[in-house]
């Protein structure tokens, strides 16, 4: 068994897919009209994990979108290259509940995505 795809309840498809992209470098490999106004949308990072993005409907998703994971970072980004990776998400508008730090397993900071989700953008120590 492995995990196909991770679902992350969103606002609006097209805002999500703008800012996932555009933010953090991920790309749009599905798009596809479901009827009804849903879509199955899914974007994915450089080594094909997916995220699926589905649009809230009902009061409580969307009462969770920017809270899926209760407050917690739900969401764990590795990098290459922090400092790119940091201005990048800054240009986009990412909003960081912190400074960067150095921890003893890398540099690390936690930002928050358009909606809210909180999520560790780290760049590990070489081994």
């Amino acid at each position: 068994m492995r995990l196909a795809v991770t679902a992350l309840l969103v606002r609006d498809y097209d805002e999500a897919i703008d800012w996932y992209t555009r933010a953090l470098d991920f790309r749009l490999v599905n798009d596809e009209d479901q009827g009804s106004g849903k879509r199955w949308v899914v974007i994915e990072d450089e080594a094909g994990r997916g995220l699926l993005l589905a649009k809230a409907r009902k009061s409580e998703e969307l009462a969770a979108v920017g809270n899926q994971f209760g407050g917690r970072v739900g969401l764990f980004l590795e990098v290459e290259d922090f400092d790119f990776a940091f201005e990048r998400l800054k240009t986009a508008e990412a909003r960081f509940d912190e400074e960067p730090r150095s921890e003893p397993y890398g540099r690390v900071v936690v930002f928050r995505d358009l909606y809210g989700n909180r999520w560790d953008l780290i760049e590990p120590n070489p081994d």
